[in-house]
């Protein structure tokens, strides 16, 4: 097997932008020409020759391919006579502009999937990527600051400014990301860890993925909160574990709803900063009743910081992986703190469960980027994040007032709940105001937002909405939200009527 791009090994150049298979099989009965023309047709017709590629002379072609030229001649001279190839005076052999394609239609459908394909579908729940003519209330959207991309673009200099690595990275993470981190979380979430302690990963997700692959074996049982993160739950499903949900309140994860004697969980999954998507905090009883379940039951507890850094108007609660630090794995990620764009997470986690990861995570990727972790050292060790996340909380305070005080117009039909933290909140409707039909016509007049539904897996979703306001400016949060003042009051009249 040849490839045309190879044909730029000798002085001439001819095929310096040409890259496609040719295959001659010198133990046919068929000339070595004719197999040549059939070769250079198919490549035409199917496109892989575009019109307009000019091919290589015929002494470099016949020397790349160990064929006489008079064999390349032949060739030529046959695709010419049928109007694929044209020669151009002075310049060389060209694909014709008139030449056919071939037109590739649809796959035929498969009866049945094949005998491979084994595992069970899966279908991620993911949004579909924000439109500018859409005001989108998407929770998990943060705000990306102007003035936070320029203390990246600081990072990323200095990255710059340092050899790149020749051999592959710890699996675990870049040991100064790890070590700065570990800094981070002991000062500012009273989690007591080292470098050592701490695994980066893509994101929550893969975290989730290799602690799930580490723990669980088929029909293992998981305690995971309803509603919740569904993203979390089918990483679960997936394993084949048993998911069961335990309901959520006011005050967070309801611990003495958790099974117990032979039906404890294995794992218990929860989001204590900032519930998602209710938006609750996990009140400090239940956090101690919590780890106190999980000693008497040997069970491992998954503790997802989420929004734990942006917090306003209640005192901060500790980290259930500063309370017992061997009971509990620690999520966290920088897609919410920085950007989306950032897939870079971490999982503080028991020394046993920790070793068991990393092995995971080498086969899974070997490491996360290095430049990427290394531009995020920078970012932490300089003092940047921590000035951001202050502006973040200026920022995402103002917004959540703006959307408070705008939604206060239906307050008699609507309730903001979830406001002690995050970026988003949860709008819990009266039972004349079915959430369905708001959802629908705000959507029909250029507003996007979710109803709660969604986040449960069994039995009747609470009556609402989820409004996430972190990636909107001040003025699209208003004018999303008096269309959802709108809305609520058309919906409630028209139920009423």
């Amino acid at each position: 097997m040849k490839t045309l791009d190879q044909f730029t090994k000798g002085d001439d150049a001819f095929a310096r932008d040409v890259d496609v298979a040719v295959h001659l099989d010198r133990t046919s009965r068929v000339p070595l020409a004719h197999q040549l023309v059939c070769e250079l047709r198919r490549a035409i017709t199917d496109g892989r020759l575009p019109s307009g590629t000019r091919l290589p002379a015929s002494r470099i072609l016949a020397r790349a391919l160990q064929v006489s030229r008079h064999t390349v001649l032949i060739a030529y001279d046959e695709l010419l006579s049928h109007g694929l190839l044209e020669g151009r005076v002075g310049s060389g052999t060209f694909v014709s502009e008139a030449a056919p394609r071939r037109t590739r239609g649809a796959e035929p459908a498969s009866v049945s999937p094949p005998r491979w394909l084994r595992g069970a579908f899966v279908t991620a729940h993911v949004s579909e990527a924000a439109r500018d003519d859409v005001i989108e209330f998407r929770a998990g959207q943060p705000e990306v600051a102007p003035v936070s991309n320029e203390a990246w673009k600081r990072a990323w200099r200095r990255v710059a400014a340092e050899a790149l690595p020749g051999e592959y990275a710890q699996a675990a993470g870049d040991l100064a990301l790890r070590a700065q981190l570990a800094a981070y979380l002991s000062r500012a979430r009273g989690v007591s860890c080292s470098a050592e302690d701490v695994v980066i990963t893509s994101g929550t997700i893969q975290g989730l993925h290799l602690v799930a692959r580490a723990t669980l074996r088929e029909n293992d049982v998981v305690a995971f909160e309803e509603p919740g993160y569904r993203l979390g739950r089918q990483v679960f499903l997936e394993r084949g574990a048993k998911v069961v949900p335990v309901p959520v309140d006011d005050d967070g994860l309801r611990v003495a709803d958790l099974p117990g004697s032979a039906d404890a969980p294995i794992l218990v999954y929860t989001t204590p900063s900032h519930q998602f998507p209710l938006g609750a905090r996990l009140a400090l009883p239940r956090r101690a009743a919590l780890l106190a379940w999980a000693r008497e039951h040997d069970a491992l507890v998954l503790e997802d910081d989420y929004d734990g850094e942006f917090r306003y108007d209640a005192p901060p609660l500790p980290a259930l992986a500063s309370m017992d630090r061997g009971r509990v794995a620690y999520f966290g990620t920088f897609s919410k703190v920085l950007s989306p764009s950032l897939r870079v997470g971490y999982v503080v986690a028991p020394p046993p469960l920790r070793d068991r990861i990393v092995e995971l995570k080498t086969i899974a990727d070997y490491h996360t980027s290095w430049p990427v972790q290394r531009a995020l050292a920078h970012f932490l060790a300089s003092g940047d994040l921590e000035r951001h996340l202050r502006r973040m909380r200026r920022s995402y305070a103002k917004k959540r007032g703006v959307l408070v005080r705008a939604l206060a117009n239906v307050k008699s039909l609507a309730r903001v709940r979830g406001l002690e933290a995050g970026f988003h909140v949860h709008l819990e409707l009266d039972d004349a105001v079915d959430a369905s039909a708001v959802a629908h016509r705000a959507a029909e007049r250029g507003v996007s937002v979710s109803t709660l539904a969604p986040f449960y897996s069994a039995g009747e979703a609470m009556n609402g909405l989820l409004l996430g306001y972190g990636g909107l400016s001040v003025d699209r949060i208003e004018a999303g939200a008096r269309v959802l003042v709108d809305v609520i009051r058309e919906v409630a009249t028209a139920d009423g009527g």
